[in-house]
């Protein structure tokens, strides 16, 4: 279902993006017995920047948060309830025109990755450990975000 704000938009660097009022992703994280541990999507083969890993997320609507925005996708795209997190700090990657702001989370209860119900977005999920990030192929705006984001975990 297309909402007024879903589209394409060119950023002041140039580059194309989706959301017309920038996007917003959560990126859930928990400790691992190596170090924290993170609740990726692998994005479906169709979508844009598919067979990546990244966090799930999407277009914002008109007047969402970005918080709000980011609870809705990873609702809509693994069946994740937000009562089920607690948020935590942000980080936006500022484009100039456009934005994507990432929500960091804990879960409160054991989320396991089986138990998630995905729709046609994604071709999978799982934690995987930041230690082992180099051995998958990750989203282009989430790698070229990685270390400002990583920072913020505890």
């Amino acid at each position: 279902m297309f909402t007024s704000t879903d589209g394409w938009v060119r950023c002041d660097l140039g580059h194309r993006h989706w959301g017309l009022v920038g996007a917003a992703g959560l990126l859930v994280h928990r400790d691992g017995d190596d170090g924290p541990e993170l609740l990726l999507q692998h994005r479906a083969v169709w979508s844009h920047h598919g067979g990546t890993w990244g966090t799930p997320g999407g277009a914002l609507h008109a007047g969402e948060s970005p918080e709000h925005g980011a609870l809705r996708e990873v609702r809509e795209e693994l069946g994740l309830d937000p009562a089920d997190l607690v948020l935590g700090a942000s980080s936006v990657d500022d484009h100039g025109g456009w934005s994507y702001t990432t929500v960091l989370a804990r879960p409160v209860r054991r989320i396991e990755a089986a138990d998630l119900r995905l729709d046609g977005e994604s071709d999978g999920v799982a934690w995987i450990p930041v230690a082992d990030l180099v051995s998958v192929p990750l989203h282009p705006g989430f790698e070229a975000s990685l270390v400002r984001v990583a920072a913020l975990l505890p």
